[in-house]
């Protein structure tokens, strides 16, 4: 049962994949195509983050207190909320070391005595991938897995 409920979402989106490109061969817009993809792909991760809530709704109904599945609710999120706390952090992190590492490198190659000053831009684009897993342990020191 679980390998169904873990292959019927990647099978939608696997679907969908396959209509969109069978659709643009056949001539219509790239962009609506891609348009469908992202509506897809919203649909299948808003099916599949409301699925625990409706489990956990029916398992209050089978005998467990509310006190137990709004904690249980409350810990998913603050997992979602650490997972998204990293990874936000590591893209802005990637993308601030994408923009300062090059011009860190013309700058050393024009000039090699500026090279501590680049490599301190560097740093900092790091720095926020740090930072958000700073956060991502504390949010998970709080929560109850």
């Amino acid at each position: 049962m679980n390998i169904l409920l873990i292959c019927l979402p990647m099978a939608a989106l696997a679907f969908s994949v396959a209509y969109a490109v069978r659709s643009v061969k056949k001539g219509q817009k790239t962009s609506r195509a891609v348009l469908r993809q992202i509506c897809t792909f919203i649909l299948v991760c808003v099916v599949t983050l409301a699925a625990p809530f409706v489990v956990s709704a029916a398992s209050a109904d089978a005998g467990t207190t509310a006190a137990a599945v709004t904690g249980a609710a409350s810990d998913g999120m603050g997992l979602l909320a650490a997972a998204l706390a990293v990874g936000l952090a590591g893209i802005g992190g990637g993308i601030a070391v994408a923009a300062a590492a090059p011009a860190a490198i013309g700058a050393t190659s024009e000039d090699p005595k500026a090279f501590g000053k680049a490599l301190i831009f560097v740093a900092l684009g790091e720095g926020i991938a740090l930072y958000g897993l700073l956060i991502s342990i504390m949010i998970l020191s709080h929560v109850h897995v």
